[in-house]
C-alpha cells in the first residue's frame, strides 16, 4: 500500500485528508519532518506526497530536497494558478501533479487511487534507475568522437556552408531542422539535419495528386484493409518527412485506447486517424517526386549530407559517430520494458549495425530484428566493431534506400 504524507497547514486541507476512506495520512508541518516520514519504509515503500503551494522560493529548496532525498515518492502539488514561469520552475524542481486545493474528499480520493492503480508505471523503479545510470561512455570513444567531429567539421565546412546559403536561398524558413529524440540512458535532445522540405509542406500534401504515390490508390483497398492500422519502422527520409509536417508525437497510454499528443493537440488515436489519415498514409509511404522535399533537400538527402549537422550533436556528447540510432519519443516510449531497456545503454549514434546490416538485407528488416542489433551492439562494442561499421557506412554512402 502506498503511503500518503500531507505538508502545510491548511485546516481545510487536513480536514478533508483526514476522511479519505481506507488511508491513514500521515500529517507534517516542514520539509525535514515530511522527508524523515518517507524515508520511513516500514509502512510502504513508495509515498504520495501531498504538498501545500507556499511561498515559491520556501517552496522550491523544499521540494528540491525531498526530492533529491526521498526515493519513490509522487508529490501533488496544491494549487488554484501559477503562470507558464511558475510552472516550469516547480516542475524542475521535482513536482509530477497538481491539484486544486478546493478538491473534494471524492476527488482527492480518486486522485489517490489513480496513482495506486499505476503505481508500476508512476513511480520510479529504482534497480532499472540505477542501471540506467550506470552507463557512461568509455573515454577512449568519448576522445574518437571528439577528434572525428572537429576534423569532420573542419574538412567538411565548405560543404556545411554552401548547403545552408542553398537552402535559404530556395526557400524560406530555418536552415536547420530539430527534432526531440531519446538517445543513451533514455536522454531527449535536440536532434540537428539541414532543413530538407518546405515550410509549407502539409499545405504542399493536400495538392498532391494521388496519381503520383508509387503504390497505387488508397481507394482500391478493401474497407476491411483500411481499417486495420499497421505501424512499421520508418527509414530516414520518412521519418524526417512525418517529423517536418508535425505529425510526430507522444504516445501515452491510457485505460481505453493510446492517447496522442503533440504541440498543438491531445486527442484519442482513433479520432486521430479519423481526421489525418490522409496525410498520415503519405507520410508512410514513399511518393515519387514529393513536392513537398525542395530541390537542396532531394539532393542532400540523396547523398546524406542532411545528416552532417549531427557532427556538432557528437561534438556536444549527445551522440557519438557509432551507436545505435536515437530514436523519436514515439517510438522510444514503446521500448521501455525490460527486455527492451539495454538497447539505451549504448551510446547513441550517426551510424550502427542495424543500419548496416540492413543495407546488406535490400532494407528488408524487422522491428523486432532492429532492436535486438542495438542490443547486441551495446553488449558487444568495442574499436574494431566501431571501425568496420564506419568502413561499411562509408562504403554505402551513396543510398538508394530509405534505411
Amino acid at each position: 500500500m502506498i503511503g500518503v504524507v500531507y505538508l502545510g497547514n491548511n485546516p481545510q486541507t487536513i480536514e478533508r485528508l483526514k476522511y479519505l476512506p481506507g488511508r491513514q495520512v500521515k500529517f507534517t508541518k516542514n520539509y525535514m519532518e515530511a522527508a524523515d516520514s518517507c524515508k520511513a519504509r516500514s509502512v510502504s515503500d513508495h509515498f504520495i506526497l501531498i504538498y501545500e503551494k507556499n511561498v515559491r522560493n520556501e517552496d522550491v529548496t523544499a521540494i528540491t530536497y525531498l526530492r533529491n532525498n526521498c526515493e519513490g515518492i509522487y508529490i501533488i502539488l496544491l494549487t488554484d494558478q501559477m503562470d507558464e514561469e511558475e510552472r516550469k520552475i516547480y516542475q524542475r524542481c521535482g513536482i509530477n501533479d497538481t491539484l486544486n486545493p478546493k478538491a473534494s474528499v471524492t476527488e482527492l480520493n480518486k486522485k489517490m487511487q489513480f496513482i495506486c492503480e499505476r503505481e508500476s508505471i508512476l513511480f520510479d523503479n529504482q534497480v532499472s534507475k540505477k542501471r540506467i545510470l550506470r552507463f557512461q561512455i568509455p573515454l577512449w570513444k568519448r576522445a574518437f568522437d571528439i577528434v572525428c567531429s572537429v576534423l569532420g567539421i573542419i574538412i567538411l565546412s565548405p560543404v556545411l556552408i554552401i548547403t545552408a546559403i542553398a537552402i535559404k536561398a530556395e526557400s524560406k524558413g530555418p536552415v536547420l531542422f530539430k527534432s526531440k529524440r531519446v538517445g543513451t540512458n533514455y536522454k531527449i535532445f535536440d536532434f540537428l539535419k539541414f532543413r530538407s522540405m518546405y515550410v509549407d509542406a502539409e499545405e504542399r500534401l493536400k495538392e498532391l495528386s494521388k496519381s503520383s504515390n508509387q503504390y497505387g490508390e488508397r481507394k482500391e483497398l478493401s474497407e476491411k484493409e483500411q481499417k486495420t492500422t499497421v505501424t512499421a519502422p520508418l527509414g530516414a527520409e520518412a521519418e524526417q518527412t512525418m517529423m517536418e509536417m508535425g505529425l510526430e508525437s507522444d504516445m501515452l497510454i491510457s485505460d481505453d485506447e493510446i492517447m496522442l499528443v503533440g504541440d498543438d493537440f491531445v486527442m484519442a488515436e482513433s479520432d486521430f486517424n479519423k481526421m489525418k489519415k490522409e496525410d498520415i498514409n503519405n507520410a508512410f509511404v514513399k511518393i515519387e517526386n514529393d513536392p513537398r522535399v525542395t530541390k537542396v533537400g532531394r539532393f542532400i538527402r540523396k547523398y546524406s549530407i542532411d545528416e552532417l549537422p549531427q557532427l556538432f550533436n557528437i561534438l556536444k556528447g549527445d551522440m557519438s559517430v557509432v551507436g545505435n540510432r536515437p530514436l523519436p519519443l514515439y517510438e522510444a516510449e514503446k521500448l521501455t520494458a525490460d527486455s527492451s531497456i539495454d538497447r539505451f545503454m549504448a551510446p547513441a549514434g550517426l551510424t550502427g549495425l542495424w543500419q548496416v546490416e540492413e543495407r546488406g538485407k535490400g532494407g528488408n528488416m524487422s522491428a523486432e530484428e532492429r532492436k535486438q542489433l542495438d542490443i547486441i551492439y551495446g553488449q558487444t562494442y568495442n574499436f574494431k566493431l566501431d571501425m568496420k561499421i564506419i568502413f561499411q557506412t562509408l562504403f554505402s554512402f551513396v543510398q538508394k534506400e530509405n534505411v
